[in-house]
């Protein structure tokens, strides 16, 4: 994965981030999204043939993912799905997101990352296989603090009735937004591939370095 050398700058309404430029931005709006992703996918098919065989797998993982960040707030969703040689291809996913919070007394939730840090759930595998969370405090160059949770989490499936979830990569970074109470960006990073979680979490967090917020 070491391939991801190059970067793409993406502006949107008050924030900037970098992400590889081999990942894909797409629309997330339901009326357009599905139409949006089939052409994405058939032209990634026209330039790499051999591709080809994922089409499905790409076509439904993307599908997914937009739906989610729609689903989300999301202002900004980007996603890798690439194949290295091996016999299913590699996804991930990024989103953007401008979410808060507040007290049951309509008071906003405080942003500040020591105190959303200690609010935030650490979770402790009990054995090997089972689910983790960890939580810290991260700095963000020329941003400056912000809570953190990374682990291997079981997300629920969104509208599901049988209250599924899926076993995923996840890296959350809750970064407060300057002069709005009980506001925070929300940098999600989030791969199904479990074996690379390490190379996930590095990943995540140089894309969550690059964030800011336009002057």
């Amino acid at each position: 994965m070491a391939r991801y050398m190059e970067t793409l700058t993406i502006e949107r309404g008050g924030f900037r981030i970098k992400v590889p430029e081999s990942w894909w931005e797409f629309d997330v709006r339901p009326e357009s999204r599905g139409d949006s992703i089939r052409r994405m996918v058939d032209e990634r098919v026209r330039q790499q043939p051999e591709v080809r065989k994922y089409k499905d797998t790409y076509t439904a993982f993307l599908q997914k993912a937009a739906a989610d960040a729609w689903k989300s707030g999301a202002l900004y969703c980007g996603c890798m799905a690439e194949s290295f040689g091996g016999d299913t291809p590699i996804t991930g996913s990024i989103t953007v997101s401008l979410v808060g919070g507040r007290t049951k007394d309509g008071e906003p939730l405080s942003t500040d990352p020591q105190v959303m840090a200690a609010q935030l759930a650490v979770r402790e595998a009990k054995k090997e296989g089972d689910a983790w969370r960890k939580v810290t405090t991260v700095d963000i160059p020329d941003v400056g603090p912000a809570a953190r949770t990374y682990g291997i989490e079981d997300i629920p499936v969104p509208d599901d009735a049988l209250k599924r979830t899926i076993r995923a990569v996840l890296m959350q970074t809750f970064i407060p937004v300057p002069g709005q109470e009980g506001k925070v960006a929300l940098v999600a990073g989030s791969s199904q591939v479990l074996d690379l979680a390490d190379s996930f979490f590095d990943i995540f967090d140089a894309i969550t370095s690059t964030f800011r917020f336009a002057e």
